[in-house]
């Protein structure tokens, strides 16, 4: 089992944008950052202002274009909500829509997010629709979607608490997210011990390096500059190698 952390640390973990929280969990991951743990298809933030949120996953998949479900399983909204609600927040909804890549219809919405928002979900991630955009601000929900449509159609869950896959990204119930305007990153467990110290390090890292090489640069040559920044370059890869045991990102 993964070590769950606390509200101080996901709090602190909402401090870096999601670019920069890949810059640490690249330095102490084994899986291949340059494929895993991100989407890999453009995903729109509806919320940028709002920053980035930081939860665990609660997942559904949804398939608004089809109306048997609505009939196939009249109990379907009440025992997905007692599911959502049993979890533990903050939670992030991951809404896989089979109708992509058409929108019929939006899970999301002004009632569904405030419904959300009391049972202790920070916002969503969907590959389908959303709609009501001002009302889901205000409701303080985020979310990151393909696109908005003006229905809901037939946006009832056909399953969940299990494997979805949304932006070419699998996600399993329980799985750590970090997401903003770039995009989102699913933290593996076996990562989450050491991930906002890895955070930390590599920011830190940067600003004393490869940043102060790029900014300090008056009454520098162009040439004073280029080599200024390349032993900057050396200074943040031989930091990130004593501390990790591999080569920063540059």
């Amino acid at each position: 089992m993964a070590r769950i952390l606390s509200n101080g640390e996901l709090h602190e973990l909402k401090r870096w944008n999601t670019p920069s929280v890949y810059n640490g969990w690249e330095q102490i991951t084994r899986h291949n950052t340059g494929r895993d743990g991100f989407n890999l298809e453009p995903v729109t933030d509806f919320m940028p202002q709002m920053g980035p949120m930081a939860g665990y996953a609660v997942t559904v998949v949804i398939e608004p274009g089809n109306p048997a479900h609505m009939s196939g399983n009249p109990d379907a909204a009440i025992n997905y909500r007692e599911y959502v609600a049993s979890v533990p927040g903050p939670k992030i909804v991951v809404v896989q829509d089979l109708d992509k890549p058409m929108i019929y219809g939006a899970f999301w919405g002004e009632v569904n997010s405030n419904l959300h928002r009391a049972l202790g979900c920070i916002g969503t991630i969907t590959d389908g629709g959303i709609r009501d955009t001002s009302e889901m601000n205000d409701a303080g929900f985020k979310a990151l979607a393909r696109g908005v449509c003006v229905g809901h159609a037939w946006s009832t869950p056909v399953r969940w608490n299990c494997e979805v896959e949304v932006f070419g990204r699998k996600i399993l119930p329980g799985q750590l997210i970090h997401a903003d305007k770039h995009g989102f990153l699913v933290i593996p467990d076996e990562d989450q011990d050491r991930i906002l110290e890895a955070i930390r390090f590599m920011d830190s890292n940067e600003c004393k390096t490869i940043i102060s090489a790029g900014r300090d640069t008056t009454g520098e040559t162009i040439s004073g500059i280029l080599k200024a920044f390349n032993q900057a370059v050396n200074d943040f890869n031989k930091a990130a190698a004593i501390k990790f045991g591999r080569k920063g990102e540059w």
